[in-house]
């Protein structure tokens, strides 16, 4: 008897089921012309967790902290938590909370505290006199003495720190040879919230920002294996005795714990992490041919990243000078035979007519943000939704403590908050946002002129409210714009390139004194050098400030920074989406064309290429136009390019094309490694990847003849950006909001973007035209596209034979049916 799981099946639905079978192979999507972004390279699996122990006073056995990624690290922010403490005292840092510093070691079993950096923040703030400085005091008796301490003695005992190389030691509590207030990265209080948990984005630093420390520098001899330096995170955990074993919380007790963590008995509790980073010094072979690059901050980190990669993917080692677009455009246009330059840029580099022709590659998709540290009594604030015009009232200075932290002396802001998140739209948007201390909140800006900055005012002017506010217009709850600011044309010029700060206000300067002194909106708000710096003092939660008044020991009185006190920091401040990554920033949700309110992602940043369509001056080049970006789409998303001039020698030409093809290629897979795509980019969309592949062919073979008019795609131009075709592949697990991947594209993870009728609640807006590529005619089809005609054909032919194949044992059943 044959059993069910062995009856023969029917032919009719065995070709059916063959036919189905190979319609779904054939109908899979076509992979894209360039390798799918890969996963990533295993990097943020290095995550490490210590275990605290019981000391002499204070019991730390059940503390845990997690430094979440230890290997592959170069000037960044690595995310550190902990649970199992003793919440911190309420509202101040008098006890229970841990001080978290870098050091360098070569001692396997970890460093010296003589090697760590500490002691450098001055922060006021209800830290023990002694917990935040380097000194210690020896024998018993005194303020938190240290029975243990034997090696630092005398009066004015202290720990020096002693810098990698030799170097020699610091001689003072506050020698600032090293580092100083603005630059230490040393967390002298972090707080332990209700359950025991708490977490920080710590700044690790290379040998490249902290020489000192020489993290990352190669220690193996000449010729052999390159050996990166290893460094180390130190966690001091503080309770509630001072070292000489005083339980501060007794009667009669202040309450607050003394001591330095580096005296002999809080050094005991520490707990160490070691840090692996990657190579900063020389990684290019000796001899290379070396070619200049420059251009956009926009491209800095995928270009650092690259370049040690490229050392042994070509002949050559690229040399990369970041500066504003339009010196790019201008050096790209000056470039010769005896001068080559491959530029960065967002807009397109336009040629004299006759002149040489420039090739325009889009190498790196990223974008602006507003980021954010903000601290309140609850932990740090995650998430906020700005408006346009909520960001021009910040960058019009039209708050009345964005001009002067004085009573009254801002007489012209009148009636406006005093600060951004006491506005009532703010509130509005933002109910759940916490109740802010004193300290500073201005939206820190760079000083350079740049197309970004340009790309900022842009968004505004597009919008109605705000640009109704810059040109005077009070908004719902009276509310107006700083009158200095009113005549600058803010709503309509098309050529805003930098954020003017104009306001004239002088105010005296914090705790003044003989000879007075004074400072301005440049003194209370810095400008950043750039987008990066941005990024860092916010980071830090100190945005650079210099309005307190000091008194100099041998030199005249001068202003100097007054920081925020821990626990109370506000810092925001406009930067790039890769230094917000690198950094693990909070950034803003912005308030996009059709009303979304959007942060920048992956898949958002992807919607937002998918918006944009050619420039008028260059069809090769997509226009960062924000009043396009709708659904999904990320309002401030930026493409870069890789502009080279023919007018160089054939050398020249072959190294900058092998340039874009590594850019364009490997380059887009994300990951941590040298070679990969930093997270805050999004992989370029397959159709840009060809347009790359198609510029740096065109420039490798030196099509001769002038700039091609505007309009006809030179360089495998675009009338929009259309299909992002193929995977956009994931980013390194593990990562913070505003760069982890959400999805393959827009359009619910399937790397496709919708057609234009898509509703606009989607990922991708809909468009007054077609979504659709329009290809340069002399690009050909691509790969992507004869796959495409091969695997339609293949359908047709399956449905003709799989017909054939189901219909002649259906008619031999019939047949059966009629002559029994």
């Amino acid at each position: 008897m044959t059993s069910a799981a062995n009856r023969p099946r029917p032919r009719p639905l065995l070709a059916l089921g063959a036919l189905l079978s190979a319609l779904v192979l054939a109908l899979l999507p076509v992979p894209s012309a360039t390798p799918a972004a890969a996963a990533a390279d295993g990097a943020t699996d290095s995550a490490v967790t210590v275990t605290g122990k019981k000391g002499k006073y204070d019991d730390f056995s059940g503390l845990k902290v997690t430094v979440h990624q230890t290997k592959d690290l170069r000037s960044q922010g690595v995310r550190v938590s902990w649970e199992g403490g003793k919440p911190t005292s309420e509202g101040d840092f008098r006890r229970d909370y841990l001080q978290i510093m870098q050091c360098w070691g070569d001692d396997p079993a970890g460093p010296t505290r003589e090697q760590c950096v500490f002691g450098a923040t001055g922060v006021p703030v209800a830290l023990g006199t002694l917990a935040q400085s380097r000194s210690v005091v020896a024998g018993s008796g005194g303020l938190a003495s240290d029975p243990e301490e034997t090696q630092y003695t005398g009066a004015n005992a202290f720990v020096p720190f002693r810098p990698v190389g030799g170097l020699p030691p610091t001689t003072s509590t506050k020698d600032p040879t090293y580092f100083g207030a603005l630059d230490t990265n040393e967390q002298a209080g972090a707080r332990v919230f209700a359950g025991g948990s708490g977490e920080v984005n710590f700044e690790v630093q290379d040998a490249t920002e902290a020489p000192h420390l020489g993290c990352g520098m190669n220690t193996a001899a000449a010729g052999a294996t390159p050996v990166p330096r290893r460094c180390w995170l130190v966690v001091v955990p503080r309770g509630t005795h001072n070292p000489d074993g005083t339980d501060v919380t007794r009667t009669g007790e202040d309450g607050t714990v003394d001591g330095s963590p580096l005296t002999t008995t809080n050094w005991a509790q520490r707990m160490v992490v070691p840090l692996y980073f990657a190579q900063v010094d020389e990684f290019c072979p000796a001899g290379q041919a070396e070619r200049p690059t420059a251009g956009s901050e926009l491209v800095t980190d995928a270009v650092t990243s690259w370049q040690p990669k490229l050392c042994s993917a070509t002949d050559s080692t690229f040399a990369f000078t970041q500066g504003g677009e339009e010196e790019a455009r201008n050096q790209v246009l000056a470039t010769t035979a005896d001068s080559p330059l491959l530029g960065f840029t967002v807009a397109p580099v336009a040629p004299q007519e006759g002149a040489a022709k420039v090739v325009q590659a889009p190498v790196a998709v990223s974008g602006i943000a507003v980021a954010f540290f903000i601290e309140s009594p609850s932990g740090v604030v995650q998430k906020m939704r700005l408006t346009p015009r909520l960001v021009a009232k910040m960058l019009t200075h039209s708050y009345q403590k964005d001009v002067s932290l004085a009573q009254g002396h801002a007489p012209h802001l009148a009636g406006n908050p005093a600060f951004f998140d006491e506005d009532p739209e703010f509130r509005k948007l933002n109910p759940e946002f916490p109740v802010l201390q004193g300290q500073p909140r201005s939206l820190m800006v760079p000083l350079q002129s740049s197309d970004t900055t340009k790309l900022v005012w842009n968004w505004l002017q597009t919008d109605a409210e705000a640009r109704d506010f810059l040109a005077g217009k009070a908004d719902p709850w009276g509310m107006k714009v700083n009158p200095y600011f009113k005549d600058l044309d803010l709503a309509e010029s098309t050529s805003l390139t930098d954020f003017p700060k104009v306001d004239p206000t002088v105010t005296d300067a914090l705790a003044n004194g003989t000879p007075p002194l004074t400072y301005t909106i440049t003194d209370l708000d810095p400008y950043t050098a750039d987008l990066h710096d941005g990024a860092l003092r916010t980071l830090r939660g100190n945005n650079n400030r210099t309005i307190q008044w000091q008194a100099g020991d041998n030199s005249p009185p001068k202003l100097i920074n007054d920081a925020a006190m821990w626990g109370q920091r506000a810092v925001l401040a406009i930067v790039d989406t890769a230094s917000a990554q690198r950094y693990g920033l909070a950034t803003a949700a912005l308030r996009n064309a059709d009303g979304t309110f959007v942060e920048p992602t992956t898949a958002t940043l992807t919607a937002g290429v998918a918006a944009m369509r050619a420039t008028a001056a260059d069809a090769s080049v997509l226009d960062p136009d924000p009043s396009r970006a709708k659904g999904q789409a990320y309002p401030l998303t930026a493409v870069a390019y890789a502009a080279a001039s023919m007018d160089q020698d054939t050398a020249a030409r072959t190294a900058y094309a092998q340039f874009i093809r590594y850019a364009a290629g490997p380059g887009q897979t994300p990951g941590l490694s040298a070679g990969r795509l930093p997270a805050g980019y999004a992989p370029l969309p397959a159709r840009q990847r060809e347009q790359a592949e198609t510029a740096a062919d065109e420039l490798e073979r030196g099509v001769s003849g002038s700039q091609s008019p505007a309009g006809t795609g030179g360089s495998g131009g675009v009338t929009s950006a259309g299909d992002t075709g193929g995977s956009t592949g994931a980013t390194d697990s593990g990562g913070t909001s505003g760069g982890t991947t959400e999805g393959a594209a827009a359009a619910g993870g399937t790397g496709a973007t919708p057609p234009a009728s898509a509703p606009s609640n989607g990922s991708v807006p809909p468009s007054s035209g077609p979504q659709q590529n329009i290809a340069n005619p002399a690009a050909g089809i691509t790969p992507k596209e004869v796959m495409g005609i091969i695997r339609w054909v293949l359908v047709a032919v399956l449905i003709l034979g799989g017909s054939a194949g189901i219909s002649g044992p259906l008619m031999l059943r019939l047949a059966q049916r009629r002559n029994p």
